[in-house]
């Protein structure tokens, strides 16, 4: 017996020891640079399929029972080439979602205008910067408007702390825009500047081309079933560019705490949901929950690591050794307590939802789950190209990653009483 008690008590401490070695801030930045190495993680794009047989490989590994859940959207635009060129100077454009299926390519040299007749000009728009991440009836009513007048193709600039090229998240239901909408930077504006002060021509050059019925995948991984009321744990794996501070430090929180259960082979009923095609439509979630889901009544809690969780501030343009402040804690009112205890040493804002909540929280959250809590942001680099690795490190990962093992623990470890 006492054999039995020592073997137990050393697999016990093996298990506590690999945890701690998947919470430490190495081992979360080495998860977050392994998804930058996928590139692109648009839905539908060899980074978005690396990084879910990625995913799922580490879950198999961690001990998972883990499959896949075929996401198919009705459409998606593949950019293979775009620039805008004034005066000789030539910048990296966006198409803004979703082009003119005739013109998903097109060559254009026109003069650039801000205002007069505009009819068969390159129009000039400009965007401000409203912290929001989702493309809403404002930003809709200015684009149209400006399509009225006819011109042949619209320049946006989109206001952002890094003056680089800012996407919106759409919508499979929205319609492709009149006209071309090209996207480019405000730090490549003097350039455009110039064009519209003399009167010059401008040229887009596009490449690009439709896609229907685009096929991504879910990564579902699961242990402990059986185990009493299930706990899920949720994030999103796409994005518009390379998304490395967006997506990355919740992909690292979320492979750490599957890791952490499984090697401390906790008590519990867990169900990893990965999701694909979050900037397009919030798909992968929104199929998760029509099929896959355990019911609200048999879920005890809900966790999801959203957007740009663990990223640096920026102060008068430097980074900061801080975390961004535009960091929410975003919970049901069943939560307030255990997140007050579990994230005593994380600066994050509350946010207290009992209507509506942020990110695909807030379909979790439609959809009738009562205890829920998470994690969304965003910072200087969010829905830009410029977003990679130097936006976060070990230093603040690694707080962020032990709040949640904490909460995770609470909540397996009091039941219902968690949420009391």
């Amino acid at each position: 017996m006492r054999l039995i008690l020592i073997a137990a008590m050393a697999v016990l401490m093996v298990g506590q020891a690999a945890a701690e070695d998947a919470l430490s801030g190495a081992a979360l930045y080495a998860d977050v640079a392994r998804y930058a190495s996928f590139g692109l993680h648009r839905f539908g794009s060899l980074g978005d399929r690396a990084t879910a047989d990625w995913i799922a490989g580490e879950m198999k590994q961690a001990g998972f029972d883990v499959s896949f859940q075929a996401v198919v959207l009705g459409r998606q635009y593949v950019v293979e080439q775009a620039s805008a060129e004034a005066g000789g100077t030539r910048v990296e454009a966006t198409p803004f979602w979703w082009p003119p299926e005739d013109r998903a390519s097109f060559h254009l040299t026109a003069p650039l205008a801000r205002d007069g007749d505009v009819a068969g000009k390159i129009l000039l728009l400009d965007l401000p910067f409203d912290r929001g991440a989702y493309l809403g009836p404002v930003h809709r009513a200015a684009i149209n408007e400006a399509a009225a007048k006819k011109p042949a193709a619209i320049l946006l600039t989109i206001g952002n702390p890094a003056d680089d090229r800012f996407a919106y998240n759409v919508t499979q239901e929205d319609a492709p825009w009149p006209v071309p909408v090209i996207v480019v930077g405000a730090k490549s504006r003097p350039a455009f500047e110039r064009a519209l002060a003399s009167g010059a021509a401008i040229t887009f050059d596009v490449k690009g081309h439709y896609e229907r019925d685009v096929a991504g995948r879910n990564v579902i991984a699961e242990t402990g079933k059986g185990r009493g009321p299930t706990i899920v744990v949720s994030t999103p794996m796409t994005g518009w560019y390379t998304c490395v501070c967006e997506r990355g430090p919740g992909i690292a929180n979320f492979l750490a705490l599957a890791r952490t259960v499984a090697a401390e082979k906790w008590p519990a009923h867990f169900v990893f949901i990965a999701t694909a095609g979050h900037e397009i439509g919030h798909g992968g979630m929104e199929l998760f929950l029509k099929q896959g889901a355990p019911p609200p009544k048999d879920t005890l809690a809900w966790i999801h690591f959203g957007s740009s969780n663990a990223c640096y501030g920026f102060a008068e343009a430097a980074r900061t050794d801080r975390p961004e402040e535009e960091r929410y804690l975003v919970l049901s009112r069943s939560a307030v307590a255990l997140t007050d205890e579990a994230f005593v040493g994380v600066a994050a804002k509350r946010l207290v939802t009992e209507k509506q909540a942020v990110g695909e929280l807030r379909d979790v959250h439609a959809a009738g789950y009562a205890n829920f809590l998470g994690m969304a942001g965003r910072h200087r680099t969010f829905h830009t190209p410029s977003d990679d690795v130097a936006a976060t490190g070990p230093d603040i990962l690694e707080p962020v990653a032990r709040a949640f093992v904490g909460a995770a623990r609470k909540i397996v470890e009091r039941g219902e009483a968690a949420f009391r």
